[in-house]
């Protein structure tokens, strides 16, 4: 089946065009400028972006990724999937070991099925003085072994783990990740900027939401934030929701690390596309006010309610991007980051047609996803 999308303003990485698209077979096959050559949707000026990539995400809709039900996360991604986000990795929280495989082994059936895109043990391998939300009973050193368990029972599926690279056995279970196959993350981490260093040497390539469960960037004692920054072989994470980070500090770290190393996430967590209350986060219970989510206990930030549009929507008005920077963070950097690059994370012929039609407003007017509308353009 053929599908054109006509009258549309197309936001490629080469910037904005009026035009129009035409995907066959779950893939875009042309991109052109103008009127189009054929009877299609006329999207009357709508934008188009790339179907969102979303890296970082424990849950929405009341379902929550840690848990390893599938319903639950079926829920969640349903949830993001009709906010654009058509690419997901599934977050875990610390957890035992045991919790953890299972919970693995559980969503490793999803990311069969194409659901998800990966899953993403964020802990327990972090440091008790930056854990944040997670639970600091649960905490371990960093052990190649434990991870080779963890990877395996993944099923090929475990696409990231994050670490704090100053702990006993860091370095060496971050080369243990990368010879598996596996994403090395730097997080929830008190490193000195020397141990940042050693542990991108090692391998470390994504920073687990910068800025945010880590030392504060300091003249004197420079910390994590400027060797994960600075280093050209980091991508960098940033939860763009206005509450994690101030968008002056979303615009130092675009400016500095660049659209190629800049990829906005949600960290989102079950209160996603709900209303406050309370909640959970792994073993945590949370309270969601206003929007925000902290632990009941302590208060602690712990994880968002947003959605990866709304991150776009502020990267463009708050930050001050534009739609071409914006769509490549959302979008295709994080494709990058998970070696999808060549398939998807941009509107260009060949690549699966993941599309997110946006009203003048920039708000979401239609999904598509390998071709076939989850909500068609309203």
């Amino acid at each position: 089946m053929s599908i054109t999308l006509a009258d549309a303003r197309v936001v490629t990485p080469d910037g904005v065009h009026e035009g129009w698209l035409t995907i066959e077979d779950g893939r875009i096959t042309h991109v052109g400028q103008g009127a189009a050559p054929g009877p299609g949707l006329d999207l009357a000026g709508r934008y188009v972006v790339p179907g969102f990539v979303d890296i970082h995400n424990h849950g929405g809709a009341g379902g929550s990724f840690p848990s390893g039900d599938p319903e639950q996360a079926r829920a969640a991604a349903d949830l993001h999937s009709r906010h654009g986000t058509t690419t997901l990795v599934a977050s875990l929280v610390t957890a035992s070991l045991d919790d953890l495989a299972s919970a693995a082994a559980a969503l490793a059936e999803l990311c069969e099925d194409g659901l998800l895109a990966g899953i993403h043990f964020e802990g327990p391998y972090i440091a008790a003085a930056r854990c944040g939300a997670h639970d600091p009973a649960l905490l371990r050193e960093p052990s190649p072994r434990e991870l080779a368990r963890l990877i395996k029972a993944g099923r090929g599926h475990v696409r990231m783990v994050t670490l704090a690279a100053e702990l006993p056995g860091a370095l060496d279970t971050v080369r243990e990740a990368v010879a598996g196959g596996v994403i090395a993350a730097l997080g929830h981490s008190d490193a000195s900027y020397e141990q940042t260093i050693a542990g991108i040497d090692a391998g470390g390539s994504v920073a687990t939401h910068l800025y945010n469960a880590m030392p504060p960037l300091h003249h004197r004692d420079p910390g994590p934030i400027a060797a994960l920054l600075q280093d050209e072989r980091v991508t960098v994470e940033l939860i763009n929701d206005g509450v994690h980070l101030h968008p002056a500090m979303t615009r130092l770290a675009f400016t500095t690390a660049g659209p190629a190393r800049t990829a906005l996430i949600t960290d989102a967590m079950a209160a996603a596309g709900m209303g406050d209350g309370v909640y959970g986060l792994g073993p945590m219970s949370v309270n969601v006010i206003d929007g925000v989510a902290r632990l009941a206990e302590g208060g602690a930030i712990a994880g968002s309610t947003l959605t990866m549009d709304v991150a776009f929507r502020r990267a463009v008005r708050e930050v001050g991007l534009s739609l071409t920077e914006a769509a490549g963070i959302s979008s295709l950097t994080p494709a990058r980051v998970l070696g999808l690059d060549d398939r998807l994370g941009s509107i260009t012929a060949g690549k699966q047609a993941d599309l997110v039609v946006l009203s003048d407003d920039l708000e979401v007017s239609g999904v598509m996803r390998r071709g076939s509308w989850i909500t068609e353009p309203r």
